[in-house]
C-alpha cells in the first residue's frame, strides 16, 4: 500500500476563476508543480479530485473538462511530474438532466477518494489531502485521510473555522513539508 497526495484542482493547483473550462484561462498557482514533484519524489501517488458543478449546470461539457485536464496533465508531464489519476464529479443537486443529483462522489462525500483507494491500493492513513474549501476537508476526514490541509490560495475560506489538520498559505508551503510529512506518517 502506498500513500497519495489528493489535490483539489481549482484553488489548489490553478487559480479559481469559477467554472474554469478553457485552456487559455488556466493559470497554475505558484508552487503547484514543484510541490507535486516533491511529493512524487517522496513516494506519493498524485490524485486530483474535483467537483465540476459547471457540467451539471450546463456551463460547459464533460469534453471541455477533459480538454483542460489533458492539457494540465501534459504541462505537469513536461515538468517531470506524473499525475496518476484525475477523478471528478459532474453532479450537483441543482444540476440539469442526468447530472441533477447529490452523488456519493461529490465532495464533501468521500466517494472519489475511496474510488482512488480501491483502484491504487492507497494507504489512506499515510496520505495527504489538500483543498481550499471545507467540503474538501470533510471528504478527506470522512475517508480517514491521515493529513488534511486547507490552503488559503483559493477563495480564502481558510480564514474561517476548519477541521483541517493543517492550514497553509499555499501549496508551495506544503511542498517544503513533503518529506517531513512522509517521515511522520511512517
Amino acid at each position: 500500500m502506498c500513500p497519495a497526495l489528493f489535490l483539489d484542482r481549482d484553488g489548489v493547483i490553478n487559480k479559481d476563476i469559477g467554472y474554469l473550462h478553457r485552456i487559455q484561462d488556466f493559470e497554475f498557482l505558484d508552487g503547484a508543480i514543484e510541490t507535486c514533484r516533491r511529493f512524487q519524489a517522496a513516494g506519493y501517488l498524485l490524485i486530483v479530485i474535483t467537483n465540476q458543478a459547471g457540467i451539471a449546470r450546463g456551463y460547459y461539457t464533460e469534453q471541455d473538462f477533459h480538454t483542460v485536464n489533458n492539457w494540465m496533465i501534459e504541462q505537469f508531464r513536461q515538468s517531470g511530474v506524473y499525475i496518476d489519476k484525475v477523478l471528478y464529479s459532474p453532479f450537483h443537486p441543482d444540476g440539469q438532466g442526468d447530472y441533477r443529483r447529490d452523488s456519493f462522489c461529490r465532495k464533501p462525500n468521500p466517494g472519489l477518494i475511496l474510488q482512488a483507494q480501491r483502484e491504487f491500493d492507497i494507504n489512506l492513513s499515510t496520505s495527504v489531502l489538500v483543498g481550499d474549501k471545507e467540503t474538501d476537508i470533510e471528504a478527506g476526514l470522512s475517508a480517514q485521510v491521515g493529513t488534511c490541509v486547507l490552503v488559503r490560495s483559493g477563495r480564502l475560506e481558510a480564514e474561517h473555522a476548519t477541521k483541517a489538520h493543517l492550514v497553509a498559505d499555499s501549496l508551495a508551503v506544503l511542498g517544503q513539508l513533503a518529506t517531513k510529512i512522509k517521515k511522520r506518517e511512517s
